[in-house]
């Protein structure tokens, strides 16, 4: 079989398109920045109307940069920046507020006053109650826009994660649907029923008609003709699951680790759906044929965000590509840490109220030291998402899958497997969430018959073996845990 399969990789601070071949190289890349909105302290905004013009323009760029033919795309996948939650109207199309991303911590005391009905709402969707999740932001919409809530009532609103809001789009309104994985995020999705659950809805009041279709990972979505002809849309995950798929983590127990605008490692455990022990969440993996796989993920809200606040707020570095070369110029980080929680701090602390600093400084630190204690916090992250993985388990992780812009960077790989004493595998292809997208469309549309066809494309560009000395992992963990008290305290 001869095409292309077209990949829309929506993300937080970026919409890009992905052409890859059928043995998942990539053949043609268009992309575009994406403006964040701050408009008070902990609230984080996005103009839907700017993803869905920017979705057009690189799907059209992505092609004529490749020299491929419209015809030539076989279908399309859509993988998203998860929970980001928009409410339109369904005559209209239009967007009743602006998208209100998931770093948004806006509902922080509203979740907190629910903390009562934790456990219940653990054991349907395997979330804990954080601004995180889409349920609050819909409800904070209808509370605040006027009229929300009583045209939500009449059935004139449509709520949809940035996938489905893109699907309505690139279908003229004829689809409202969302894939499994997304619906997973919302804390409004029964995982283990695999149904939207009435009591979560009205403890969040929010109307089961806003809602929609819930999906397989691949199938036919609908079709579009954004690229200039009929094309199906028949693959569908949020970004973190999408990568899952492309990292070919199809086995109970690997693992891949994504480092983008936040860094998020999920474990696949199979079949079977349980609680974390350590406060981590349980999601879907995926969901292939009506079988879902879950897996237990680790979400970390800032990580290639770090260094981009490196580069446009400090000004100390002007691209993210020179940071190896200045991290690496400096013996150690001279004591320096650096913890990023501008928006708060996800797992395993969960604290929305949290916020970033760097500790340790002193006449003799440098924008050196600064800018490796950034990349150097990636590291002492994931230690704390695999040590808590490693329990749930009850077993160690036996290598880590990366991917991600960060994972460019030799240095952020070498640091991950020596802090986490655990070998590294960096993939060929390392633009595993648009090519895991990608690869659901295929399968539905024939390009691969099973998982094991994807398992076969899976290559590895650089493996990193964890080479540091006990003493001195201990001591730089020692370090990272102390400035993580500072901050908690």
């Amino acid at each position: 079989m001869s095409g292309c399969l077209l990949s829309i990789d929506q993300g937080t601070t970026s919409t890009r398109a992905i052409l890859f071949d059928l043995m998942g190289n990539i053949r043609g890349v268009a992309q575009k920045e994406l403006k964040l909105h701050y408009p008070h302290n902990g609230w984080v905004e996005q103009d839907a109307e700017d993803i869905w013009r920017d979705t057009q323009e690189v799907c059209r760029g992505a092609l004529e940069r490749s020299g491929v033919k419209a015809s030539e795309a076989l279908a399309i996948g859509i993988t998203n920046q998860r929970e980001t939650t928009v409410v339109w109207d369904r005559k209209t199309g239009r967007p009743l507020y602006n998208a209100i991303v998931w770093q948004d911590r806006r509902t922080a005391d509203f979740c907190n006053s629910l903390k009562a009905h934790e456990d219940a709402v653990r054991r349907k969707t395997g979330l804990l109650l954080d601004p995180y999740f889409s349920a609050t932001k819909i409800k904070w919409i209808l509370d605040s826009v006027p009229d929300a809530r009583e045209k939500a009532r009449r059935g004139e609103l449509a709520f949809g994660t940035i996938d489905s809001f893109l699907l309505w789009r690139l279908t003229g309104g004829k689809v409202h649907a969302t894939d499994a994985t997304n619906a997973a995020r919302t804390l409004l999705f029964d995982v283990v029923r695999q149904d939207w659950d009435d009591d979560l809805l009205a403890l969040f009041g929010v109307p089961r008609s806003m809602l929609p279709e819930v999906r397989d990972n691949s199938g036919l979505f609908g079709t579009t003709d954004v690229l200039g002809g009929a094309t199906p849309v028949a693959g569908m995950a949020g970004d973190q699951q999408a990568a899952l798929v492309g990292q070919a983590c199809f086995r109970p127990g690997m693992v891949k680790s994504t480092y983008g605008t936040g860094c998020f490692a999920l474990v696949n455990i199979g079949a079977a759906f349980r609680v974390s022990k350590n406060k981590m969440l349980t999601t879907v993996g995926y969901r292939l044929g009506g079988k879902v796989t879950y897996a237990i993920e680790g979400a970390i809200f800032a990580a290639g965000s770090a260094v981009q606040w490196l580069r446009d707020g400090l000004g100390i570095i002007k691209s993210a590509e020179e940071s190896e070369a200045l991290a690496q110029s400096v013996p150690d980080n001279g004591g320096v840490y650096m913890v990023p929680g501008f928006t708060g701090l996800g797992a395993p602390y969960w604290n929305p109220h949290a916020r970033g600093a760097i500790v340790g400084l002193t006449r003799g630190s440098t924008a050196a030291h600064v800018v490796r204690a950034a990349l150097e916090a990636q590291a002492y992250q994931t230690c704390d998402l695999l040590q808590a993985m490693a329990d749930d388990a009850g077993h160690a992780i036996g290598e880590l899958r990366v991917d991600g812009g960060m994972v460019r960077n030799s240095f952020v790989c070498q640091f991950l497997a020596d802090m986490t004493m655990t070998p590294v595998l960096r993939p060929k292809v390392i633009e595993t969430t648009a090519l895991g997208a990608a690869y659901l469309a295929g399968l539905h549309v024939g390009v691969f018959s099973t998982p094991d066809d994807i398992q076969k494309n899976w290559q590895c560009e650089r493996r990193f073996t964890p080479a540091m000395k006990e003493a001195g992992r201990e001591r730089l963990y020692a370090g990272w845990s102390h400035a993580i008290r500072q901050i908690l305290s």
